[in-house]
């Protein structure tokens, strides 16, 4: 099977080196900059139970150079995919799968909707078809400690299934099998969804407070959760998400303070996009925030809470060059 990945950052680069070593795939990646660089020279370097694994890898900044695939894992950041989509195409034959591993709501979440604050215009939409597409969510916590080196942290879940499906547990498409398959002999631990909008609303479900948040404050999430008004803050907007959820078939089950005590066990935690805060880096605001207020509008879901939550991130995130100040508002 030939693999690329498309971003070799912390997940990215997680996922290839993993692919790399277990020698199932031909693995490449789509990559620029330092870590091109350094994947070119060092290969692909994963860190993981004290013990550095080291795998030759082929890397280039051209998708023309590495040609087409059997799988394409995305691995970017949610505003850098518009517009780096287009330029995929030759990497993306009829039989391709499209797995991206990336957080927040996809560009492909609302069937017949195009949500703009996720992709503007449908253009990723266009260039990476939904019947291609095997849903992912990434259940590990991982960190880049320079370009191409990845340090892994905890856990290595990985759910899979296929968004067009919403059927009993057991039955699955042949495309979810291999790449459930070809993930689970590099020794990820893989759950086959029989709903993967569900298991991606669930993991935002908790992300939408917690990232900004943390962003926004410097906060791990066991401060987050231990200040009872910030906390209190936090379950209002996870009751509106509910509600928006539930429009979709994503019904939450679960209380706020239910989510809280599952998140309370991870102590100490550092969220990515406070990460993204500490490094300099652009936050996936919109993926995680913003498409949840669209989605909110789109339904008629009253959002205050959503809309408080967005217009403080967006404001602190933009104050420290960190989004986009001609970023159109969603109100």
């Amino acid at each position: 099977m030939k693999v690329c990945i498309v971003g070799a950052g912390a997940v990215g680069g997680f996922i290839g080196a993993r692919l790399a070593a277990a020698g199932q795939a031909d693995v490449s990646a789509l990559a620029r900059g330092a870590t091109l660089l350094a994947l070119q020279e060092h290969g692909w370097r994963l860190t993981m139970k004290g013990s550095l694994q080291q795998v030759p890898a082929v890397a280039s900044d051209a998708a023309s150079k590495l040609g087409v695939q059997d799988l394409v894992v995305i691995a970017v950041k949610a505003q850098a995919l518009s517009a780096l989509a287009p330029s995929l195409a030759p990497l993306l034959g009829p039989n391709t799968v499209v797995l991206p591993a990336m957080n927040g709501v996809p560009w492909w979440f609302c069937e017949g909707i195009v949500l703009n604050s996720v992709d503007p215009g449908g253009v990723i939409a266009k260039a990476l078809p939904q019947q291609q597409v095997v849903g992912c969510v990434v259940h590990a916590s991982v960190s880049t400690t320079e370009p191409g080196l990845v340090q892994h942290h905890m856990g290595q879940g990985l759910i899979v299934g296929d968004p067009r499906l919403r059927e009993p547990k057991g039955r699955q498409t042949a495309r979810v099998q291999a790449v459930a398959d070809l993930l689970q002999h590099s020794g990820f631990e893989v759950t086959q969804s029989a709903d993967i909008r569900y298991d991606i609303w669930y993991k935002l479900w908790g992300n939408l407070t917690v990232n900004p948040v943390s962003a926004m404050t410097g906060a791990t999430t066991d401060r987050i959760l231990a200040d009872p008004l910030v906390r209190d803050f936090c379950s209002a907007v996870m009751l509106e998400a509910a509600d928006i959820g539930a429009r979709v078939g994503c019904h939450i089950t679960q209380t706020p303070e239910q989510r809280h005590a599952i998140a309370s066990k991870l102590g100490a935690f550092k969220s990515s996009m406070l990460q993204d805060v500490q490094a300099g880096r652009s936050i996936e605001l919109d993926a995680i925030v913003a498409a949840v207020q669209e989605m909110g509008q789109r339904f008629s879901v009253p959002t205050p809470h959503i809309n408080a939550l967005l217009g403080l991130s967006r404001l602190f995130a933009r104050t420290h060059g960190l989004y986009p100040e001609a970023a159109a508002l969603l109100g």
